[in-house]
């Protein structure tokens, strides 16, 4: 709380030149994102060669690469040959400086300010741990940002590819990894004076302090993937859909013996692979690699928690052992829809990608928060199907799930406490529901 009678302009300037920063650095990020969405998909690398002109291929200066600002001074166009620049540009760094603002406002900003600006409204939506301050919760913050930043690139390569580099779910994994533990060991030995309270009482979903059973199931399902990768790579077992190329090239000469005057589909559509008739043979093959990972997990939970002792598991491997348990999760929820769809309806059901893209979502949010957001990216779906029948458009051309996921996901961080409030509500409980 600010004293009374403290000068409203510098409460003015120390609640929100912070904000302004962060913004600045959302928009930084956002012209990040605009390299990552042009390059990856082409299979570019990603800091060299430097910004140039798509059009004359002129070396920008650092002028031309000030986020928004070098967009606007330009008018547009390119200082040299004076082709027009895509207004994607600045868009997409203004979104992304406004995503990152607005965490920082819901997270951190007092709910009531003096200077005449009142935000009560937030403390419905702020997080519980975010009530420590930013000193004791930054690497969780960091982490959000980070996951936003990937989802907002991940979006903007599925909507045009219907693919997602798996870079970009990788790195907010890593991200997570690092950052929760590290936020742990700052607040040791008497951890966040503010939590949810529930399912290890953590900034995410964690096994508690009793929780050695969940630490040895994670290591051995990680260690599981590993050996099934190597595998993969050893040949010992085969990959999934390792014969769709060549049967595309021959999908592609019969169509285009069947209909000469028409437009063939695209590898990056989806009117193409969803005609793939081997799905659920490749179904079978997933299900092999995933043996490893379910019979070691399995194994090192009951290995585990033989050999522990009476001693509590250390705040930090509570937070490492929740983000591995919020990637696995979040991992199977779509690997389990993949597989079951597939079988079920002849056709591949899910892609990959989405399956890093929950997973990813897990390990920086949780698996309670994963799950929610998938069932708000189902909604999602289905109002997208349901706008595109009333707009007469291809079921193929609907929104892919990735973006699905991505919204489903900033709905869950922006209005988590008005889910759990409807979970309550569902379910008729006398308690209210409090998910970390």
């Amino acid at each position: 709380m600010i004293a009374t009678g403290y000068p409203w302009h510098l409460s003015l300037m120390e609640n929100w030149v912070p904000v302004l920063f962060v913004f600045a650095f959302g928009a930084c990020v956002g012209s990040l994102i605009n390299v990552l969405v042009y390059r990856l998909p082409q299979g570019m690398p990603v800091v060299l060669p430097s910004s140039r002109c798509p059009n004359c291929e002129t070396k920008l200066t650092w002028r031309e690469n000030v986020p928004i600002l070098g967009w606007l001074s330009l008018g547009g166009r390119c200082r040299f040959c004076k082709a027009k620049i895509s207004a994607e540009y600045p868009i997409v760094e203004t979104i992304v400086a406004v995503l990152f603002a607005a965490t920082y406002v819901i997270c951190y900003l007092p709910p009531s300010l003096t200077a005449g600006i009142d935000l009560k409204f937030l403390g419905v939506i702020q997080p519980e741990w975010a009530l420590n301050g930013f000193s004791r919760t930054w690497p969780a913050f960091a982490t959000l940002l980070i996951l936003l930043g990937s989802l907002v690139a991940m979006t903007l390569v599925d909507f045009r590819t219907f693919t997602i580099p798996l870079i970009l779910t990788w790195v907010p994994v890593g991200v997570a990894l690092v950052m929760h533990p590290l936020n742990a060991m700052l607040v040791s030995p008497g951890g966040l004076r503010h939590s949810a309270g529930t399912l290890g009482d953590w900034i995410i979903a964690t096994p508690g302090p009793g929780g050695w059973w969940w630490v040895g199931a994670c290591a051995g399902a990680i260690l599981g993937l590993v050996i099934s990768n190597l595998m993969l790579a050893a040949g010992l077992i085969s990959r999934s859909f390792a014969d769709y190329d060549a049967w595309e090239q021959e999908a592609l000469v019969r169509f285009r013996q069947e209909h000469p005057d028409a437009d063939e589909p695209g590898s990056d559509t989806p009117e193409l692979w969803v005609q793939y008739p081997h799905a659920r043979r490749e179904m079978v093959r997933e299900l092999a690699f995933l043996a490893a990972p379910v019979g070691l997990g399995w194994l090192g939970g009951e290995i585990l928690l033989r050999l522990a002792d009476a001693a509590a598991v250390p705040l930090w491997l509570q937070a490492l052992t929740g983000v591995a348990m919020g990637y696995l999760i979040g991992g199977a929820i779509v690997w389990g829809v993949r597989i079951l769809g597939s079988l079920l309806f002849g056709k591949e059901a899910m892609g990959l990608g989405d399956v890093h893209v929950l997973a990813a979502i897990g390990a920086c949010l949780g698996w309670p928060d994963a799950t929610l957001a998938f069932f708000a990216a189902v909604l999602v779906g289905l109002v997208s199907a349901i706008l595109g029948a009333v707009r007469g458009a291809n079921a193929s051309r609907m929104l892919a799930f990735g973006p699905c996921l991505a919204i489903g996901a900033a709905v869950v961080l922006y209005a988590k406490p008005l889910l759990e409030g409807g979970i309550a509500a569902l379910l008729r409980s006398p308690e209210p529901i409090q998910l970390p």
